[in-house]
């Protein structure tokens, strides 16, 4: 079945952006993530979200989850559990392998929820 793909526009726009500062995220009194170089996500009326790139991760301290989802202005999302945070940190990262063109700067990037991680700052 294929799926279909819809580009942003006036009735769902979304907009990719430099954050513009150091972002860290932190689980368990590790630092799973630093940057500089995040993106901030602005996309309709959802929350913002920040994407950092992969290599400013642990991703040894990651663990990808067999669970995904499908946005049909970004699509197919793969996830990853953070195993230090316990039953809360579950699918607690998404990430777009093979993002839609338009949204293609978020390639290599992964988002994380708030409420699943202790600081995001």
């Amino acid at each position: 079945m294929t799926r279909p793909i819809l580009q942003p526009g006036p009735n769902h726009p979304i907009a990719i952006e430099p954050l513009g500062r150091r972002v860290t995220v932190m689980v368990a009194g590790q630092r799973i993530a630093e940057s500089e170089r995040a993106l901030l996500l602005r996309e309709a009326a959802y929350p913002p979200a920040i994407y950092i790139p992969r290599e400013d991760a642990r991703m040894d301290l990651l663990a990808r989850s067999d669970h995904g989802s499908h946005c049909p202005y970004k699509g197919d999302a793969a996830y990853f559990s953070i195993p230090a945070g316990g039953a809360r940190s579950i699918n607690a990262i998404w990430t777009y392998e093979a993002p839609h063109a338009a949204v293609g700067a978020i390639r290599d990037h992964l988002a994380f929820y708030p409420d699943r991680v202790d600081a995001i700052a």
